[in-house]
């Protein structure tokens, strides 16, 4: 039994002492494998996200592309909401064009645009007469008494003035005969002031009534609706009727058209506005002369409207016709008269601002 005793004490030990390493491999050594195996996995997720992310820099100019397109539109819409038509605030402006209707400053062209529907505008005919506008005799019939005027007398004498103010914008208008009257239909704030022609030559107006309802007109003799026949000054040359040009080239004569070349005339598009141009070379502005920037033939004249329409979102021309051109052309414009000649005229065209506050 001793010697069993002492050989099991011998074998017991070795045995023991064997084991601990295995403890310590089953206790430490399976935790490690584990850790190897979860960093293993993380290591390949990362890869799997720096996989990702250079997917991604690979598709980002594609959205940088987009961005791009997104703001090229958005500044194209802004642009657009800027131009004249598309402004519904926009009562009246001057500018300066070349022969394509380009805004140039140094233009030929002396361009006033307004919307005759804007409250922020009114407007009156003057004639040159001896006396007040729209007095009466003793028999309560309006008087008459014509004497010469040129363009400069009538936009700032007091006839010129509507409600104690002068006008913002002017243009020469009718002819004048050797009896110093207008010769075609003028009519100011409803008041008659017409010459032997005015069922004969055409003739501009804006009708009367509120803003909102007022309509510009182009034709020969007196509108069929009362109120038309409200601001009407005469004229002759009717290059554009219903939407369709003519060169009148050949109507004017060969004086008025080849060698009278600076001319007064005036436009409406199909969205009602108006545009005023006159084009002389002798303005009292810098003009630098060129094959698209030089005195309008009638066959040109097309050109340069319609490229002032297309430029400023007006719409497309519908009626055109000419107004005394030669010695006569004027063009006044919120303090400066751009155009202004000796001849004696039968008519100015007037535009006031109502309210200053409305300045475009």
């Amino acid at each position: 039994m001793g010697k069993l005793k002492i050989i099991y004490r011998h074998t017991k030990f070795p045995i023991i002492l064997y084991s601990i390493p295995l403890l310590i491999f089953l206790l430490f050594g399976c935790g490690n494998l584990k850790s190897r195996s979860i960093n293993s996995e993380e290591t390949k997720g990362a890869d799997l996200l720096t996989k990702d992310n250079k997917d991604n820099q690979k598709v980002a100019p594609i959205d940088r592309k987009v961005d791009i397109r997104i703001d090229k539109k958005s500044q194209k819409l802004s642009e657009q909401k800027k131009c004249l038509g598309n402004n519904k605030n926009f009562s009246i402006t001057f500018m300066k064009t070349n022969n394509l209707g380009e805004k140039y400053s140094e233009g030929i062209n002396h361009v006033v645009i307004f919307n005759p529907h804007s409250t922020a505008l009114d407007f009156k005919v003057n004639v040159g007469i001896a006396h007040d506008i729209y007095a009466k005799n003793s028999q309560g019939k309006i008087e008459k008494e014509y004497i010469p005027k040129v363009f400069s007398q009538l936009i700032t004498e007091e006839n010129a003035k509507l409600d104690g103010n002068l006008p913002i914008a002017a243009i020469n208008a009718d002819y004048i005969n050797t009896e110093d009257k207008p010769q075609g239909l003028n009519i100011s704030r409803g008041v008659n002031y017409s010459g032997v022609f005015q069922n004969k030559r055409s003739s501009f107006g804006i009708s009367g009534g509120l803003a909102s309802q007022r309509k510009a007109t182009i034709q020969i003799g007196k509108r069929r609706e009362k109120g038309e026949n409200y601001n009407v000054v005469g004229g002759n040359g009717r290059f554009y009727k219903n939407g369709k040009f003519k060169d009148i080239c050949e109507d004017l004569g060969e004086f008025a058209c080849a060698r009278a070349t600076n001319r007064s005339m005036v436009a409406i598009t199909n969205k009602g506005y108006v545009i005023f141009l006159v084009n002389d070379i002798k303005a009292n502005s810098s003009i630098r002369i060129s094959n698209f920037n030089q005195e309008l033939l009638p066959d040109m004249f097309d050109e340069v409207l319609e490229g002032i329409a297309n430029n400023n979102c007006l719409g497309s021309i519908q009626e055109g016709m000419l107004f005394d051109g030669g010695m006569s052309p004027g063009l006044y414009y919120d303090g400066k008269t751009y155009v202004n000649n000796p001849g004696f005229i039968g008519s100015v065209f007037l535009v006031y601002r109502r309210d200053a506050s409305n300045k475009y």
